[in-house]
């Protein structure tokens, strides 16, 4: 797992989707879109969109820390074409503030807590360690918002 802060609670991401942790870069903000997507970026000749996850969750956004960087994940979205479903493959950048260190937790150490809260499908399985709980975010829960927004290569 990746961790990393919002505010001062604890975040995991699983690190097998995790291609690379970068630093901030320039971003080119797109007109009509959520606060907590930052905008685009130039990655290695593809234009990768960024999400703010802080705020995205606590609705404020990531400070600029030495620490904050870009955690880039692939991504694998369904498209269905004639009749066949076609796998395209993409990057999505996600802001974060504190990524600094990883932690190793099988499936098996995630606990599921039960907890139903509306509008935030994520909360739902945590991490226990020596320093407290570690909130477990899914990465299918960002692409699905990502997907939503229509933030997705055209296909």
């Amino acid at each position: 797992m990746l961790l990393f802060y919002i505010n001062n609670e604890r975040y995991a991401l699983p690190s097998q989707q995790v291609l690379e942790v970068i630093p901030l870069v320039s971003f080119t903000k797109l007109p009509h879109t959520p606060e907590y997507m930052v905008g685009v970026f130039n990655y290695r000749d593809s234009i990768v969109p960024v999400m703010d996850l802080s705020q995205f969750i606590a609705g404020k956004p990531c400070c600029e820390h030495l620490s904050t960087r870009i955690i880039l994940v692939k991504c694998v979205h369904n498209q269905p074409s004639s009749g066949l479903e076609q796998q395209e493959q993409y990057i999505l950048g996600l802001m974060a503030e504190r990524v600094v260190e990883t932690l190793h937790v099988s499936e098996a150490g995630l606990v599921d807590v039960n907890l139903q809260i509306g509008k935030v499908p994520y909360v739902g399985k945590m991490i226990l360690d020596e320093q407290g709980i570690i909130q477990y975010l899914p990465i299918d829960y960002l692409l699905s918002e990502a997907e939503k927004l229509d933030f997705l290569p055209a296909g």
